[in-house]
């Protein structure tokens, strides 16, 4: 067993990503038109900027954003959930985060599955933020009961799929065969179905109950609803997708335009009206439709330490207490000049984010700092003095996750104007992960020791250059 040759997990997911994107492309033509513009305003982005081409290529991640993507599925059950668990673990992804949507009006908690180390990221940062549907905050306890039956009834996993999953498990690896086979069984659970698995009349009681809970419960399957590609300049691309024939949400989710980007923009073109079809009383299949699918773009900037997002939080928040945005866009540019003059409180220089300890940097030596044996002496091994005499230089730390406010503004503005309803605030962390069937990974933690790893290896450089003296 030993000798046998298996594909690593990144190589999975790699080629996972790819036949994801490849699908996607086929099943909604906008993606790709989206993914040209997107790749046009990167090339022109970092053209007009040498500095960061530099700083991403010292950085490695020049490459990745061209490959970058995040995709998103809503589940219906903890089986489906924790079955979707070994599935992504395969492919070297695991549980980040805890987000509780329902604050925002949309009836899901979610986890994000992704590569966690460096190396992961860097070869293919696919990232899956994955929601799974509240039952429990469906009033209606008979329409709450008939969705659980239709839920425990499906199957959204190819028998070949699971098959293959208990064998990486079982043998710590699959080989070039069966890995190939497992991307293709897997894409099966994410592909469009235009048939539903409910009547007409039970998807309309479901729409009612909420827009999300209908696309959740009347498939086959949790089809993807985007795939989010990686841009330079959001604002960019907002403006020019009208260009190419996409109508863009108005505003878009996340902090405002700044010089030193933090967390996570995004926007997206509108939700696709698709036909499907409806098992009648008599058999017969009935002509419908459904909304869901759209396309996503993002912008990411530097990760936030605990500090700097309850600064992020509390300026959101005061500046929807002055102006919340409107889902049919009719107060966009008000909201968006409240959000600017608010965040005028969040720094935007990196060195001022770092010193006031609002964000998470990976620390380096510079080309100074590998040749000279003595700074580590004159410095005293302080990062500060390091920094100041030019031997340690300091980049930001992508923020590879999500935010849950925004995720609930694109669902909404893509789910329809009415879709935002009214739902008790109940984070379940406890109960997602006894369903899921792990722990979630904390982000914050994750991040700081990234920071504090990146840290000790420069001043140990240091300390052994001075050693060395």
């Amino acid at each position: 067993m030993k000798d046998r040759s298996y594909v690593s997990a990144d190589a999975i997911r790699s080629d996972f990503s790819a036949a994801m994107s490849a699908m996607y492309r086929d099943e909604v033509p906008a993606y790709g038109t989206l993914m040209a513009l997107v790749a046009r305003v990167n090339g022109e982005t970092l053209a007009a900027d040498p500095q960061l081409l530099t700083r991403l290529e010292a950085t490695d991640s020049l490459e990745r954003i061209s490959e970058e993507r995040h995709g998103a599925i809503r589940l219906g059950t903890a089986e489906e959930l924790s079955m979707m668990r070994r599935v992504f673990s395969v492919m070297g992804m695991y549980p980040v985060g805890y987000y509780d949507l329902s604050t925002a009006g949309v009836p899901v908690h979610s986890t994000a599955f992704r590569p966690v180390g460096d190396a992961a990221l860097k070869r293919n940062p696919f990232r899956v933020f994955t929601s799974l549907l509240r039952l429990d905050l469906i009033a209606d306890e008979a329409l709450r009961n008939e969705a659980a039956e239709v839920l425990a009834a499906r199957r959204i996993f190819t028998d070949r799929a699971v098959e293959l999953v208990g064998k990486a498990e079982r043998d710590g690896g699959l080989d070039a065969a069966d890995a190939k086979a497992f991307v293709g069984e897997v894409l099966e659970t994410f592909r469009w179905h235009d048939r539903a698995i409910v009547s007409a009349g039970m998807y309309q009681r479901l729409h009612d109950a909420h827009r999300l809970i209908a696309d959740v419960v009347s498939f086959k399957g949790p089809h993807i609803n985007h795939l989010t590609p990686r841009t330079l300049d959001i604002d960019k691309v907002q403006a020019l997708m009208p260009e190419e024939g996409i109508a863009p949400k108005a505003v878009v989710e996340g902090p405002p335009t700044r010089k030193c980007a933090i967390l996570l923009r995004q926007t997206s073109f509108k939700a696709l009206d698709e036909p499907v079809s409806f098992i009648g009383e008599d058999g017969a299949w009935k002509s419908g439709s459904h909304t869901a699918r759209f396309g996503e773009i993002e912008q990411r900037g530097i990760a936030l330490t605990p500090k700097g997002r309850a600064l992020y939080d509390k300026l959101l928040g005061d500046t929807r207490a002055i102006t919340r945005p409107a889902a049919d866009g009719s107060n966009a540019a008000e909201y968006e000049a409240a959000l600017a003059r608010v965040f005028e409180a969040f720094p935007d220089d990196w060195n001022e984010i770092r010193k006031a300890g609002l964000g998470y940097f990976a620390y380096s030596l510079t080309e100074k700092g590998r040749i000279a044996k003595a700074y580590g002496q004159a410095a005293g091994w302080d990062i500060e003095a390091l920094i100041a005499s030019g031997h340690v230089q300091f980049d930001p730390i992508v923020y590879e996750d999500f935010l849950p406010v925004s995720a609930a503004g694109i669902f909404q503005s893509n789910l329809g104007d009415d879709a935002a309803q009214e739902f008790a605030a109940s984070p379940n962390q406890v109960m997602f992960e006894r369903d899921l069937g792990a722990t979630v990974l904390d982000e914050f933690a994750h991040y700081a020791g990234i920071e504090k790893a990146s840290m000790e290896e420069c001043l140990g450089a240091a300390s052994m250059a001075d050693a060395a003296e």
